[in-house]
């Protein structure tokens, strides 16, 4: 996630669609536990947020986004693999341009070289903790 001792700022889109978000899936091998996050990534020096969501999605699922609205900030400390993290997201709604995003279950992306899986979840599954859904407090933007 980010060198140690280090803050990692985030900028991460908030998609949904009636019942569903669209998420990331990630896998903690320290923890053996499956969870969720919305997709997004790390705003670079003299970014801004909003630019940095866009330029994201662009890299990882070549997805333009409609509709950007600033939700808020939440700050994240845990433990990822063993080892403390710290992010501070800036969180935003948005949509997908293109309607084939909302057709698809699954999209498979690259994240640098790690292969990864983003999909609609019903947001039902996290209220009823079936699943987990990182950061905590994100269900208060939904």
């Amino acid at each position: 996630m980010g060198k140690s001792n280090s803050i990692r700022v985030l900028a991460l889109g908030l998609i949904l669609n009636e019942t569903r978000l669209f998420l990331g899936e990630g896998h903690d091998s320290a923890k053996k536990q499956v969870f969720y996050r919305a997709l997004g990534g790390g705003v670079d020096f003299g970014e801004h947020s909003f630019d940095a969501l866009q330029r994201e999605f662009q890299e990882e699922l070549e997805a333009d986004l409609k509709n950007i609205e600033y939700l808020g900030c939440i700050e994240n400390i845990f433990e990822y693999k063993g080892k403390p993290s710290h992010e501070v997201i800036q969180l935003y709604r948005c949509d997908f341009v293109d309607p084939k995003f909302y057709e698809t279950d699954r999209v498979p992306f690259c994240e640098g070289k790690r292969k990864k899986t983003a999909m609609w979840v019903e947001i039902d599954k996290f209220r009823s903790k079936e699943l987990i859904l990182y950061p905590e407090g994100f269900l208060e933007y939904v």
